[in-house]
């Protein structure tokens, strides 16, 4: 096959950002624009990529092949990184990975798209007034008497649908995390957490990370005047995920071409901003759908 599916894990706060804002945020992350959600656009990771291709001496000959020339385009194609999963402060079990159904509708209906098999069933959730469902596994590690506390809100953990967030963490755990990291396949097993659309919608604009920075005067060491703003970054834990395409040819097969990409992706890469301040260190998995 020549496309894959990317998965982009955060180890450390990750800001992709878009500019200046113009509301309360001044450097918000980049989002999509209808839904809302957080993303990485794919020519960010596209182009860190390519940067660790030219400084690898065994493969720098074929970064052109890859990701192209002025002349030429490259074969290497990768989407937008959506969100997948999103960490929330749990009363218990620490956070949670959340996701939603209209999330994973969309990753099922571009998986299907691609050829995939069947998708894990995607549950059904209801809000009514200020009570709302959620879906975690059996034998979760976040629910207090049925019910799931996530920063503000008290949700209720529907016994029916325990099956699909089971099936789902077993799918996105063994695409995300290598046979090595059994505990950590068991770790979000135990933290998933399916939580209805509207809900993901205000996780999402309210469960990032916000740090205030400052800019100080070198002599006084005081804050500049207009040296104070508010970043949002993407929690660490945070998971995306997209698809990528490499185009066979007569310099290599799809399969070589990912084996390279591989290669490159051994190694967690920074992404973002505040490199120097150890933000941005994220995982990439290519695999196979």
């Amino acid at each position: 096959m020549n496309l894959r599916l990317t998965f982009l894990h955060a180890l450390s706060p990750l800001h992709v950002g878009t500019g200046q804002g113009v509301g309360v945020m001044d450097l918000p992350v980049a989002r999509e624009r209808a839904p809302d959600l957080p993303i990485v656009p794919g020519s960010s990771l596209k182009g860190v990529l390519r940067d660790r291709c030219l400084d690898d001496e065994q493969e720098s000959g074929r970064c052109d092949l890859l990701f192209g020339t002025t002349e030429q385009a490259g074969r290497f194609q990768i989407s937008d990184q959506r969100l997948l999963l999103l960490p929330v402060r749990s009363l218990r079990g620490t956070f949670a990975w959340t996701t939603s159904p209209y999330i994973l509708r969309r990753l099922a209906r571009d998986l299907k798209d691609a050829g995939a098999a069947d998708m894990p069933d995607i549950p059904t959730l209801q809000v009514e007034g200020e009570r709302a469902d959620c879906a975690v596994a059996s034998q979760s590690g976040l629910t207090v008497d049925g019910q799931v506390f996530l920063e503000d809100l008290d949700l209720t953990a529907v016994a029916e649908a325990g099956a699909a967030a089971d099936a789902w963490a077993q799918w996105i755990g063994v695409r995300l995390f290598t046979d090595d990291e059994a505990d950590w396949r068991e770790a979000l097993r135990q933290r998933l957490c399916i939580v209805p659309d509207d809900v993901m919608a205000y996780l999402a604009e309210l469960a990032t990370e916000v740090t205030a920075r400052i800019r100080l005067k070198d002599e006084s060491k005081t804050v500049e005047r207009g040296g104070l703003w508010y970043e949002e970054s993407l929690p660490p834990e945070t998971v995306l995920t997209g698809l990528a395409l490499a185009q066979p040819g007569r310099n290599g097969t799809g399969d070589e071409l990912f084996g390279l990409l591989e290669r490159l992706t051994e190694r967690p890469l920074q992404l973002g901003g505040n490199a120097t301040v150890g933000q941005g260190l994220c995982r990439v998995r290519m695999r196979e759908v």
